[in-house]
């Protein structure tokens, strides 16, 4: 199988390093056990030929024989779609309405709560409020449904790829303190070897550039 090939920037600020979104990409294929390259594109000064990659200047992109995908997310589908250890019949439809909700219904409410978070908000304001209370209603139903289980669908999957990084920025503000059976699922997805490869290799690349 020819190689599969991530592209990330060549360089990011500290604070998000180890959670640049190629992170989930990295971490599909270490499951999967496929062989991938790196590529870097410049972060400082994206020239013309990113936009043509990626429309909205962002990061990551897969290549794979003569395919290009952008968003996160249609990678891992299209990676799961490589590999019987990310998605199964059985559980393929599960396996991608999960996908979805962690990219749509949780991801929609965490990402504006972290950047606040990252900003150093202090959620005095009505906006900022609003914010935290969608954040909660988010993570107060995903805590039900995690009740008694270890994966969104049975088994490991690419939703749980998703999911976990998602959640993975809530707990890095403690976001999740009163959420236990989220922290007790991301804590078992996080636990995995590929993950603790992907992240190991993300730091390593920007410490070194």
């Amino acid at each position: 199988m020819p190689n599969f090939t991530i592209t990330t920037f060549d360089w990011v600020p500290e604070l998000p390093r180890g959670y640049v979104r190629d992170i989930r990409l990295r971490w599909a294929l270490e499951e999967a056990g496929i062989p991938y390259d790196i590529e870097l594109s410049a972060f400082n000064e994206r020239e013309n030929t990113h936009y043509l990659h990626q429309p909205f200047g962002q990061v990551p992109w897969l290549s794979h024989e003569d395919k290009e995908i952008f968003e996160s997310g249609a990678g891992l589908l299209y990676i799961a779609e490589h590999s019987d250890e990310l998605i199964s019949t059985e559980n393929r439809s599960s396996v991608i309405q999960w996908l979805f909700a962690a990219l749509n219904s949780v991801e929609m409410a965490t990402l504006p709560w972290t950047i606040l978070k990252f900003s150093g908000d202090t959620f005095e304001s009505d906006g900022s409020k609003a914010i935290e209370r969608f954040l909660h209603s988010r993570l107060k139903h995903m805590n039900e449904y995690l009740r008694g289980k270890t994966w969104l669908a049975e088994q490991f999957s690419v939703a749980d790829i998703a999911m976990a990084d998602v959640l993975r920025l809530v707990d890095r503000f403690d976001g999740l303190k009163q959420y236990s059976y989220c922290r007790k699922y991301l804590e078992t997805c996080v636990s995995r070897a590929a993950f603790k490869k992907a992240y190991k290799d993300q730091l390593e690349l920007y410490s070194t550039i």
